[in-house]
């Protein structure tokens, strides 16, 4: 049986335009990706491409995507782009969805070894 959770407080429309916005911006892979490689702190444009094998291109755009969702800030020193993320409180939303995957992938994998 799963554990009783207090009933959240109503949302207006506007509030649930801008949370399913925020949930539409990390529903793509690479965005994880990259906002899991800035977890580590502060990194240029060419290391992100390197932690996350995408292309420059490809990279700069989800980049672009997630700063003006405000969950990564820019800063650009000389030639060099850096980012960093803005919004802490990604930490704690990746640290419980990420929970809960790993939780049902272990679940599963234990069904499967059966």
């Amino acid at each position: 049986m799963a554990p009783k959770t207090k009933s959240p407080r109503p949302l207006s429309d506007a509030a649930l335009e801008l949370i399913a916005r925020r949930f539409a911006v990390l529903a793509e892979p690479m965005r994880l990706r990259l906002l899991h490689a800035l977890f580590a702190g502060e990194q240029s444009v060419n290391e992100l491409v390197k932690l996350t094998g995408g292309t420059q291109a490809n990279v700069s755009r989800h980049l672009q995507t997630l700063a003006q969702a405000h969950l990564v800030a820019r800063r650009k020193e000389g030639q060099q782009v850096f980012y960093a993320i803005a919004d802490p409180s990604i930490f704690q939303l990746c640290a419980q969805v990420c929970g809960s995957m790993e939780q049902q992938l272990s679940r599963q994998a234990g069904a499967f070894s059966r």
